[in-house]
């Protein structure tokens, strides 16, 4: 995943920005971490340089 896609993604369950927090980056691209909403609290994984956007209760852990 791309930095600069933080500037247009937004939370699904409330709409609010996104913070990135990155556990792994490679060639200026991030590898695995999460975006986390500060208003509502949720986080949604990056895996393989894919953030997992569905809402909470449709994510398959």
């Amino acid at each position: 995943m791309k930095r600069d896609l933080t500037d247009i993604l937004v939370c699904p369950t409330c709409r609010s920005g996104l913070t990135l927090e990155v556990t792994e980056e490679e060639g200026g691209e991030v590898v695995s971490g999460s975006l986390r909403c500060a208003a509502c609290g949720e986080a949604y994984p990056i895996e393989d340089s894919i953030p997992n956007l569905l809402p909470p209760e449709l994510r398959r852990e």
